[in-house]
């Protein structure tokens, strides 16, 4: 993979950065020396006007005013294809400021690079059927609000409430049993033991009215623990037969596009969720985020494949005799269980996260957003480029887009980066192992960073520091003294 040509707009951000353009003209081998604006996003518009004259893609050398030069590339009729990089807050924005330029070469070399190649996509449709399940008063008051946008139906959790005076949403109660399933398919099966069918039941409240114990409320419902069995409100039913005591606890099964759980404890307790399922807690603020996202997750959708899967090449069992179950335990999402000899991932649960690769002995499985050779040639480019600039003790730091905020944060700051912390982003840093760590060093850094985000999964900072630690020992073993992963 090479360079794709690229006019390179840099700017100063009003002086606030030193920019010297023929030096890093030299570090990348441009054929003529790029324009350092002062204010390219202001009153020198012109100059990025310029840069999208002709067919070569353009560079911008700032992701703050992304959004308006994206306006007016849109609104010129021949813009060429334009990207944009960080060079401010990773790297001159910075105390170490003065040695940053082999740092900035590195980071526009790298957005030099095309794009990877695009992935297979998965896709999802939903239709908005969405099943509200948790405490009765709450479910019902979120399926007042959700009823005109969803096709709400409500599962309560408890009898205490009251149901609404009109029928326009089902409500069931029961016990649940299970959720499961992705985004536009959630099975959900739970268990209904009251003696009071829901769905038979016409509210006319005779039965509340009969009952000499009170043991029926405004939900409708037994309440068990009061009811001393006098029946007399069986016979207040009467012909409509709501009420059966003789029926005994019946499972319930159906199918929905969304899950609102209202639960105090999450009913899927998995780091990441599956799309879909949304779990904010007793917390209002939660639950009104939660609601509005219910409310976008209505349509088609896609999102990319991550990963590729030769059997052929697993070791998870012979002859029904389990031999790995790596991928299976380090999964967050739970996408990945057995089938048989081999393993089975379900594309529409996978978020990418790459820990499976990552801790796959046999190469089975692969992580492809983006691949390792990929993420090699950033590494590769970055680094010869930072060296040809007269840089050293390079670090190559690997991120996320969870960790990004805080980079910015560190710029903005005004102590910044190291000159010599060269910043990289991935997908996901669980996906980062020994290959990538090794082609690090091989390719001339110092050391290899993952910055992981505070809620990665144990499970995944585990794998990164069994993979780094081997890796530690294999360049100890080569003679290479003190720390070089971490």
């Amino acid at each position: 993979m090479s360079a794709i040509e690229k006019s390179i707009m840099l700017c100063s951000c009003n002086g606030t950065m030193r920019l010297d353009a023929v030096k890093l003209a030299e570090s990348l081998r441009l054929g003529g020396v790029p324009v350092v604006s002062r204010a390219l996003c202001r009153n020198q518009l012109e100059h990025f006007r310029a840069g999208l004259a002709g067919d070569t893609a353009a560079l911008v050398a700032c992701t703050q005013e992304a959004p308006l030069f994206r306006t007016i590339a849109d609104e010129a009729a021949t813009a060429p294809e334009i990207g944009f990089v960080n060079i401010r807050e990773f790297a001159g924005w910075s105390a170490e400021a003065e040695l940053a330029l082999p740092k900035i070469a590195a980071l526009l070399a790298m957005a030099r690079l095309p794009e990877p190649a695009p992935v297979p996509a998965v896709g999802y449709r939903s239709e908005g059927a969405t099943l509200i399940v948790g405490p009765l008063d709450a479910a019902l008051a979120w399926a007042e609000q959700l009823k005109e946008r969803l096709d709400v139906a409500v599962l309560a959790t408890d009898v205490q409430g009251t149901l609404p005076s009109s029928r326009e949403y089902v409500v069931w109660f029961g016990k649940l049993i299970s959720v499961k399933g992705f985004l536009g398919e959630f099975d959900v099966k739970w268990q209904e033991s009251n003696p009071i069918d829901p769905d038979l039941c016409t509210r006319c409240g005779a039965c509340v009215r009969a009952c000499p114990e009170g043991a029926i409320g405004p939900a409708l419902q037994v309440d068990a623990e009061k009811c001393v069995s006098h029946r007399a409100c069986v016979s207040a039913c009467g012909e409509i037969g709501a009420i059966d005591f003789q029926r005994g606890a019946r499972s319930r099964e159906e199918r929905f596009d969304l899950v609102f759980d209202l639960s105090r404890e999450a009913l899927i307790r998995l780091p990441h969720p599956p799309q879909g399922y949304l779990a904010p807690g007793s917390d209002p603020f939660e639950q009104s985020n939660a609601a509005r996202k219910l409310v976008e997750l209505v349509g088609e959708f896609e999102k990319p494949k991550y990963f590729d899967y030769k059997s052929r090449l697993c070791a998870h069992a012979r002859n029904s005799i389990t031999g790995c179950n790596k991928c299976v335990d380090v999964c967050s999402t739970g996408a990945i269980s057995g089938d048989g000899d081999k393993i089975k991932v379900e594309p529409h649960l996978c978020m990418g996260c790459g820990g499976c690769a990552t801790v796959c002995p046999s190469g089975a499985i692969r992580h492809v957003y983006s691949e390792v050779p990929e993420i090699g040639v950033r590494i590769k480019t970055a680094l010869q480029t930072y060296r040809h600039a007269g840089g050293q003790s390079a670090l190559m730091l690997l991120y996320g887009d969870a960790s990004e905020p805080l980079l910015l944060e560190a710029g903005r700051s005004g102590r910044g980066l190291p000159a010599r912390v060269i910043p990289l982003r991935v997908h996901n840093t669980a996906a980062i192992g020994l290959d990538v760590a090794l082609a690090a060093v091989a390719y001339g850094a110092s050391q290899c960073v993952i910055l992981s985000p505070d809620d990665q999964p144990a499970s995944y900072l585990e794998a990164n520091r069994a993979q780094f630690a081997l890796g530690q020992t294999i360049l100890g073993a080569w003679g290479y003294e003190g720390a070089h992963l971490g």
